[in-house]
C-alpha cells in the first residue's frame, strides 16, 4: 500500500515532454502553492528506493520552490514500466491546454511510434481528432531550431506553419531573419515573402505525380495548417530546380537524334542563340543554310530562362563568329550581283527598282557565282571518315603494286617509314606462314626467321609495308597522299548503317539531298524522313531503284577544305 503524500526529497523528476515553462506562470503557481499547497496530486511510480514523477513536473518544481525538499506533496502512485510511464507522461501533458504546439507535435510523434504508425489509434489515445493529430505531426517537418523557437514563444504558430512548408535546409535561414528583425514580422507579411519564393506548379515542365502528396505542395499545407501560401505552389525550391533540370536534360537527350548540337540555355546565355536563316539582313544564303544543317554547330536550344522554361528553339547556329563570316560573305555576294546588274546596258531586262533589283540580285548571286559552302563537322564524323580514309589508302596501295613500291621509297626518303605498323606486318606474316613473330624480337632474330621464307611471302610482306603506314601517318599527310595518288574513295566505301547512325536527323536530311535520294524520291521523300532516326536509317539504305554506288556525301570527301 503506497502513501498518499511523499516528501519531495524522495522524488526525482522523470522524462518530461514539456520543455518550456513560462516564468510568469511558474511564479503564479509557486505563489498559489505557497498559499494553498498542492491541490491536485501528481502521478509518480516506484523507482529504486524512491519515486519518479510521471506527470506533474510543474507542480513538483513549484512545490520545491514554495516549501523546500521536506514538503509532502500529494501523489498517486502506480506501478509502471518505462514505456507505460513515458506514454502516460506524454498523454497527460498533451491534454493540458498550455502546452506548446511544437511540444504536442513531438509528443504525438512518440505516441504514433508506439502505435506502429496507426494514426487512428494514436489520435484515440491522445483524445484528439484525426485532423488535429495530422496538423500537429505536420509541424515535425520544422527544423529543431524552429520548433524550439515555437516552444519558447519566440515565434507564433502561424510562423512555424509557414516555415514548415520550406525545405529544412532553408528553414533556419528564414528563422534567423525573423529573430534578428527589430520586431517580429507578422504572419501575413511572412506569407507574402515566402509566396515570392514559391514556384507555381502550373509552370512545371516535369511530371507532377509525386507532388500530389508532397508536404511542400501548398495545397497540402493549406489542408493541414491555418497558415500556408496560396494553393498550387511548390515551396521546396531545391526539389523544384532538381526536377526541372532532370526534365530539361531528358528533353535534351530526346533531341540528340535530330540535331548535332543541343544545348540548355540558361539566363545570361541568351546571346549564344543565333537563328540560322538563308535570306534577310542576317541570311547566309540558300546553299550555305542547307549545308549548315549538317554542321556540328547546328542544332536546337532548350530554354531554362524564366518564363520560357522548357521551350525548344530549333534551327540554330552555335558558332557566332562563323555565322558572322557567312552573313558577311552572303552580303558581299549580293552587293556584287547588285552592282553587276546596275552596270548592265538599258534594255537588257533588268529591273531598276530598288526592291526588285535587290531581290533579283540575291537570286542572281545564288545562281551565277556559287561559292563553296563550309561547315564544321562533328567530332564523331571526323573520327569516322579518317578511319575510312586510312582503310581506303591501305586497300588502294595493296591493289596497286607500282604505286606501292614508289610510296614505300618516298616514305623512306622523308622519314615517314617510322609509321610502318609492326602489328600489321606481323599479322600478315602469321596469316601467310601460320607462325608467330617472337615478341620483342631483335632485327637479327627476325632476319633468321625470314631466311627460310619463300620469295612469294617476302614480296607480299613488302607490299604490306606501305599500306600499313596509313594507320599511323598524320591526317594532313594522309589526305595529301590520297590526293596525289588520286584514291577513288567510292571504290572502297558506300553509304552504310554505321555511318548514318553517327548522324542526327538534320544531318541525314542533308546527306539525302547531297547524294540524290531526295530528288530520286520526289514527293515520297517526306514519308521516308518521317519517324524515328533508326527507322529513317533503314529506309535510307533501301530506296527502290536508287543507285548507291559512286555516291559520296560532302562530309566524307578527303579533298574538301
Amino acid at each position: 500500500m503506497y502513501p498518499n503524500k511523499i516528501p519531495l526529497s524522495k522524488i526525482v523528476v522523470g522524462n518530461n515532454p514539456r520543455r518550456f515553462f513560462d516564468p510568469a506562470k511558474m511564479n503564479e503557481l509557486v505563489s498559489s502553492i505557497r498559499e494553498k499547497d498542492v491541490i491536485q496530486p501528481i502521478l509518480v511510480r516506484p523507482l529504486n528506493d524512491g519515486f519518479e514523477v510521471v506527470a506533474g513536473g510543474r507542480r513538483y518544481t513549484a512545490a520545491k520552490l514554495a516549501h523546500g525538499d521536506d514538503y509532502e506533496i500529494p501523489v498517486v502512485v502506480r506501478d509502471l514500466t518505462d514505456a507505460e510511464a513515458e506514454e502516460l507522461a506524454l498523454i497527460e501533458n498533451v491534454q493540458r491546454s498550455d502546452m506548446s504546439p511544437a511540444e504536442e507535435a513531438e509528443a504525438a510523434a512518440k505516441i504514433l511510434a508506439r502505435c506502429d504508425g496507426d494514426r487512428e489509434d494514436a489520435a484515440k489515445r491522445l483524445g484528439w481528432t484525426r485532423s488535429t493529430l495530422d496538423k500537429r505531426l505536420a509541424l515535425m517537418n520544422c527544423a529543431q531550431a524552429v520548433r524550439d523557437a515555437l516552444v519558447e514563444r519566440k515565434i507564433k504558430l502561424g510562423h512555424a506553419e509557414l516555415i514548415a512548408g520550406l525545405s529544412k535546409d532553408k528553414q533556419e535561414g528564414v528563422l534567423n531573419a525573423l529573430l534578428k528583425a527589430p520586431e517580429l514580422v507578422s504572419v501575413a507579411e511572412l506569407k507574402v515573402q515566402i509566396q515570392k519564393l514559391a514556384n507555381a506548379l502550373s509552370a512545371a515542365i516535369f511530371d507532377k505525380t509525386d507532388c500530389a502528396g508532397c508536404p511542400h505542395n501548398s495545397g497540402n499545407q493549406q489542408a493541414l495548417f491555418g497558415e500556408a501560401v496560396d494553393d498550387g505552389h511548390c515551396t521546396n525550391r531545391d526539389c523544384w530546380n532538381a526536377k526541372t533540370d532532370q526534365a530539361l536534360e531528358a528533353k535534351r537527350e530526346s533531341l540528340k537524334d535530330e540535331f548535332p548540337e543541343v544545348r540548355i540555355v540558361r539566363p545570361g546565355e541568351n546571346f549564344t542563340v543565333i537563328k540560322l536563316v538563308a535570306e534577310g539582313a542576317t541570311g547566309v544564303g540558300e546553299d550555305q543554310a542547307q549545308a549548315c544543317r549538317s554542321c556540328g554547330k547546328y542544332g536546337a536550344a532548350i530554354s531554362a530562362v524564366p518564363g520560357k522554361v522548357g521551350n525548344v528553339f530549333r534551327g540554330l547556329c552555335f558558332d557566332a563568329q562563323c555565322n558572322m563570316q557567312k552573313v558577311k560573305a552572303q552580303q558581299e555576294s549580293t552587293l556584287a550581283a547588285v552592282t553587276a546588274a546596275a552596270e548592265k546596258p538599258a534594255g537588257e531586262g533588268v529591273s531598276t527598282s530598288g526592291a526588285a533589283k535587290a531581290g533579283s540580285a540575291g537570286k542572281t548571286a545564288q545562281k551565277a557565282e556559287k561559292k563553296p559552302t563550309a561547315v564544321q563537322d562533328s567530332t564523331r564524323v571526323k573520327d569516322y571518315r579518317v578511319k575510312v580514309w586510312r582503310k581506303a589508302l591501305a586497300k588502294h596501295l595493296a591493289s596497286n603494286p607500282q604505286q606501292n613500291e614508289r610510296v614505300l621509297i618516298a616514305l623512306a626518303m622523308t622519314g615517314e617509314g617510322r609509321n610502318i605498323s609492326d602489328k600489321t606486318v606481323k599479322a600478315v606474316y602469321k596469316a601467310l606462314t601460320q607462325q608467330d613473330v617472337p615478341p620483342n624480337g631483335k632485327p637479327e632474330e627476325i632476319f633468321v626467321l625470314l631466311a627460310d621464307a619463300s620469295d612469294e611471302v617476302v614480296v607480299k610482306l613488302l607490299r604490306t609495308l606501305a599500306p600499313s603506314v596509313a594507320e599511323g601517318i598524320d591526317e594532313f599527310k594522309l589526305v595529301a597522299l590520297m590526293k596525289t595518288l588520286r584514291v577513288d574513295l567510292t571504290a572502297y566505301w558506300k553509304l552504310n548503317e554505321e555511318y548514318l547512325n553517327l548522324l542526327t536527323k538534320s544531318e541525314i536530311e542533308v546527306i539525302a539531298e547531297q547524294v540524290g535520294i531526295k530528288e530520286h524520291l520526289g514527293k515520297d521523300y517526306a514519308k521516308l524522313m518521317a519517324g524515328k532516326k533508326d527507322e529513317i536509317v533503314k529506309k535510307i539504305l533501301t530506296v527502290d531503284g536508287f543507285e548507291y554506288a559512286g555516291k559520296l556525301p560532302g562530309n566524307m570527301l578527303y579533298g574538301k577544305k
